[in-house]
């Protein structure tokens, strides 16, 4: 991939104008519906009391369209996160939570809890952690079963290991809502991710996750840096490869869990938002990460906005549009590696 500058200056000035339209993003999120107010209108709903003829805006922008966007924020921080790490650590540029089987992972353990445990679902979001984990593990240690990369596999088995282990899950997932499908709270909008209702209890479920775990990655970045030097030179710089590969592995679970505990399977964000941010700012993960964060946050905030207008009063999930977008962006970094001959890093 192409790759642009670094200096200060730059960055500044790209991260200032995504900041903005991210705002832009919120505010056009927080009038858009089959009810729209005014400027004014808005801005007392967000700073005012609910009293008198004020009293509808407030409920619509405070409690249900208020809350929807600032879930879709951090997911999407969350997401493009997860998919940062992946790609650094994995050394493969097509590695994303829901391209390797963390999200598979995270929503067979959130849904399993929902039917286990209906009255606890504070107990989701730790489970989708572990289930995502869990998938990152499985995938991670049959791309490196010995007789794969034998056969020339390399990092490349990732994504095939992910795909099928992806399947699995997300048919017994499927599976399991059939059968409880009068016990689960959920519909297989679900599965392909959405954000239909969501309100300030998600809000609390997913933001423990995101803001630590967002400005942990942030602080740990400069050791992000030292995977596409290879692991052999990592060590010979003074580092635990092994261990912070296992770090960085667990961080984006958490991250990638914690979205589709909320949210559901939302595919590609992972995928396109480090990629773009990567064209703007460069590979330097410093200053990747925190733009990928705000560029993940944009990019769902938009594919929202798009699921909840464009057939309005009909709404799409979220995910048959990010899935729209991210398709042909997936089908494009394959002709481009296939272009460069190639399954070593890109990064």
């Amino acid at each position: 991939m192409l790759s642009a500058t670094t200096d200060p200056r730059s960055f500044g000035l790209a991260f200032t104008a995504l900041l903005l339209a991210t705002g832009l993003a919120v505010a056009l999120s927080l009038n858009s519906g089959t009810i729209s107010f005014t400027v004014s209108e808005v801005v007392r709903a967000l700073f005012g009391q609910a009293q008198g003829p004020q009293i509808l805006a407030f409920q619509v922008i405070r409690n249900i369209r208020l809350p929807r966007a600032l879930v879709a924020a951090l997911c999407g921080m969350n997401l493009a996160v997860a998919g940062c790490l992946l790609q650094a650590v994995l050394r493969n540029p097509l590695a994303s939570p829901n391209i390797i089987g963390v999200s598979a992972g995270a929503g067979f353990f959130a849904v399993l809890v929902m039917v286990v445990l209906p009255g606890h679902l504070h107990f989701v979001p730790p489970a989708a952690f572990a289930g995502a984990l869990g998938a990152a593990a499985l995938v991670y240690a049959l791309a490196a079963w010995p007789r794969a990369l034998d056969a020339g596999g390399g990092t490349v088995t990732i994504i095939l290991a992910g795909v099928a282990i992806s399947a699995l899950l997300n048919a017994i997932t499927s599976g399991i809502m059939v059968l409880h499908s009068d016990d689960l709270d959920v519909t297989y909008t679900w599965l392909i991710g959405g954000l239909s209702g969501r309100s300030w209890n998600h809000v609390a479920l997913v933001a423990p996750y995101s803001l630590p775990g967002i400005v942990l990655a942030i602080f740990l970045s400069p050791k992000l840096n030292l995977f596409p030097l290879g692991d052999e030179m990592g060590s010979g710089l003074g580092s635990n490869i092994g261990a912070l590969r296992f770090l960085f592995i667990a961080l984006a679970a958490a991250l990638a869990g914690s979205a589709v505990s909320v949210a559901g399977t939302i595919g590609f964000v992972g995928l396109v938002a480090p990629h773009i941010s990567r064209l703007v700012v460069g590979n330097d993960s410093r200053v990747l990460l925190p733009f990928s964060a705000l560029m993940g946050a944009f990019l769902l905030l938009v594919a929202d906005l798009c699921a909840r207008t464009v057939f309005m009063p009909v709404e799409l999930p979220v995910g048959v549009v990010t899935a729209a977008l991210g398709a042909p962006f997936f089908i494009l970094l394959l002709v481009h590696r296939g272009r460069e001959g190639g399954h070593g890093s890109t990064q």
